[in-house]
């Protein structure tokens, strides 16, 4: 498929800004696209400049009729992946206290309804308290986000996105009424916590720069103005959160950047005593705390460790702090006892306890498990499963004092399945498995888990799906998907939406590259600041491992990532241009550069010990200039390239997608595709609706098919 020349690409017009850091100076004739008051645009789209939303129409129109001779393939990838879903879809109620949870959709609706019954309530029996369809009605876009009930069940807390910003609005529900009270809680991360005399509701704001830095207390009645702050987060380059421990005692008020961490409690039967810090932060510790109250203790995941770090994690217990927040929390890493040692290679992701029992997540070679402690026996036992590439998740439990462990299991072929795990008696019982009413047989497909060598070595997981008629021979089509940043390792899960391609043929596979956790933190650490390019290196490694396999070849394989997996797209078709066929770059983190500099924006400090700070080190400014897309971009042929943005987002702003685009338009030498769609009422996860999300998806792969020309089916 071939750019149309008929129809004119947008052409940015070229004004040259310069700035300069460690005495290099830099030209960048689009930056003009950043407008000054992105702030304001964030909650007000309407006030964009009226040049550079001209541009991204133009962009829009340019985008929409090139590929308008997709219209009917993406309406047919529509109706195939609506066809896979559930329509009246529900999760598996769950109990918490007197009463039962879950949420569900009507038939047609785009937003999950959230209902509420009586304990141990089957689906059918619980009431809608919320209607996201009904909530969404009027709006050009709408997320909601979060719901937490008070202990009593007089009220719900609920909280959603208007402008796809992030800028979350809480309300809170009347459950005798069905009617929200007047209160509207303003410029939030949407999360939110109960007092547990339900008097009292805390969240956490975010700043101008829209940074969640204040936890505060609302005392229900009165106004937002009047509300008090409980914690204030002084270092821009720390975000917090907030959640609730599993026995519901304490409220965690947690501080963090990418590699320092730092908790505080607050009892919830004292909302107006002042927190206690769990132990002071420490630069490059990681801590995160859970609530053993039948033991009276602390259950702690950290790499800290009295003799050298614990890379992978272990897990400790600590005495619960005292109302002396300064003496104890200096030295209180000195007192945790480990429960669980640090092992070598196996990452500890989680740990939650039980009255009666300690469940862990891991990881190890890529794969998860989880394994189940009895406290008064001190016996493990496992949980895993056999295929070669799969995902295992902790499940939605909100009690404590229960022996239910509720997991849930899927793989690349075997749709997610739901199961309650009675750890007394070991018992496993099936509660759901995801229904995909166009039928689907799992034997109809293969997954594998292969391995890669990378440049230097470094063995590479990678997971893959194709039908078992695709043939290996060479001739076969490749999605290879990766993200690579942040620890984040892309689970092995089931997707219908990646059927459409698999049932025409394509080999679709994740590359579980340096940069993400698969093979625990030293796999983060090999892909981070100094060693990021080992990110990339390893995706092209994966790329020419499925050549090297028979499986594929040259410019048969589109490369496919988000937001920092964008980043990892834009660096491999800089590195390896003749390597593909085409390049998705959803939303993507193209310049790095620009983005590092600019200590305004709401992500750029937290992110420094990510990436290095290029203000700071000179080191750090030739390292991200050496790799960040924007900037190598050369007089060269590129792949097919289609770029997506979202006017409002706060993560990675609109204008890198489009000053990528741009430039790639400008000094590519072929005359292949560079496309760029912008959504103008959505942020970082595109439209919302989960078949508007079906829509952008059809969007995608329609252009995947036509680039590869291959519509038909296996």
């Amino acid at each position: 498929m071939q750019a149309d020349n008929s129809t004119p690409a947008p052409i940015a017009v070229k004004v040259i800004a310069e700035d300069c850091h460690h005495g290099i100076t830099r030209q960048d004739e689009f930056a003009w696209l950043r407008d000054d008051n992105w702030q304001a645009v964030m909650k007000q789209p309407a006030l964009l400049q009226a040049d550079i939303r001209a541009h991204l129409e133009a962009e829009n129109a340019y985008t929409e009729q090139v590929l308008a001779p997709t219209q009917a393939l993406q309406k047919q990838l529509f109706d195939e992946m609506r066809a896979r879903l559930q329509e009246d879809e529900a999760s598996v109620p769950a109990n918490d206290g007197a009463y039962a949870w879950a949420s569900r959709y009507a038939v047609g609706g785009e937003h999950p309804h959230i209902c509420m019954g009586p304990r141990d309530a089957e689906i059918d029996a619980m009431q809608p308290v919320i209607d996201g369809d009904a909530e969404a009605q009027g709006r050009d876009f709408f997320k909601l986000a979060d719901y937490e009930a008070d202990r009593q069940g007089r009220y719900v807390a609920w909280s959603f996105d208007d402008k796809g910003s992030e800028y979350f609005t809480i309300c809170v529900r009347d459950l005798a009424t069905g009617k929200d009270t007047p209160t509207r809680l303003l410029d939030t991360t949407g999360s939110m916590a109960w007092s547990a005399c339900g008097d009292y509701l805390f969240y956490v704001m975010v700043d101008d720069n829209h940074r969640p830095n204040r936890i505060m207390r609302h005392a229900l009645g009165s106004q937002q103005s009047a509300d008090t702050c409980v914690y204030e987060e002084t270092d821009a380059g720390f975000f917090i959160g907030l959640s609730v421990t599993r026995s519901g005692r304490f409220l965690v008020i947690s501080a963090h950047d990418h590699e320092t961490s730092e908790a505080w409690l607050l009892p919830t039967d004292a909302p107006l005593a002042t927190p206690s810090c769990v132990a002071t932060r420490r630069p490059g510790i990681e801590y995160s705390v859970d609530d053993d109250a039948q033991r009276e203790r602390l259950i702690i995941v950290t790499n800290w460790s009295a003799d050298a770090k614990a890379d992978d994690f272990q897990i400790v217990t600590s005495p619960l702090p005292p109302s002396d927040i300064t003496t104890h929390a200096d030295d209180a890493m000195q007192h945790w006892q480990v429960l669980r040692p640090h092992q070598a290679g196996c990452l500890v992701l989680d740990a939650l306890p039980f009255a009666d029992h300690l469940v862990v997540l891991l990881r190890q070679n890529a794969l998860p498990h989880i394994e189940i402690v009895n406290w008064q026996s001190g016996d493990s036992q496992p949980i895993g499963f056999d295929e070669e590439a799969y995902d295992l998740a902790l499940g939605a439990m909100a009690e404590y004092d229960t022996t239910i462990l509720r997991f849930t299991y899927a793989s690349m072929t075997s749709p997610t399945a739901t199961y309650d795990f009675d750890m007394a008696s070991g018992a496993r019982v099936l509660r759901k498995t995801q229904i995909v009413p166009s039928g689907h047989q799992p034997d109809d497909y293969i997954t594998r888990r292969l391995t890669a060598i990378g440049h230097d070595g470094a063995e590479i997981p990678v997971s893959v799906v194709y039908h078992k008629h695709t043939k290996l021979d060479g001739s076969a089509p490749v999605l290879l998907y990766g993200y690579g940043s942040y620890g984040i390792t892309i689970p092995a899960g089931f997707s219908v939406t990646r059927l459409s391609l698999v049932n025409r043929g394509f080999i679709y596979a994740i590359a579980h590259i340096r940069g993400g956790k698969a093979r625990g933190h030293d796999w983060f650490m090999q892909g981070r600041g100094p060693q990021k390019t080992n990110t990339f290196h390893d995706f092209i490694s994966v790329a020419r491992d499925l050549i090297a396999r028979g499986w594929t070849r040259e410019k048969q394989i589109t490369i496919h990532g988000g937001s920092a997996g964008g980043l990892l797209v834009g660096a491999s078709v800089n590195m390896a241009p003749s390597l593909f066929r085409g390049a998705v770059a959803e939303v993507p983190f193209v310049d790095v550069l620009t983005t590092m500099l600019d200590a305004s924006l709401p992500l750029t400090p937290p992110e420094w010990p990510e990436w290095g700070n290029p203000i700071a080190s000179a080191e750090a400014y030739q390292l991200i200039a050496s790799y960040a897309p924007y900037e190598n971009i050369t007089a060269t042929a590129y792949p097919h390239i289609l770029a997506t943005a979202g006017l409002t987002d706060p993560r990675v702003t609109y204008w890198e997608p489009a000053k990528w685009v741009a430039r790639l338009r400008d000094r590519r030498t072929d005359d292949g595709l560079t496309l760029l769609r912008t959504e103008m009422t959505a942020g970082h996860g595109g439209k919302a609706g989960r078949y508007n999300q079906l829509h952008e998806t059809a969007f995608v792969y329609a252009f995947v098919l036509a680039i590869h020309q291959a519509e038909n089916g296996v």
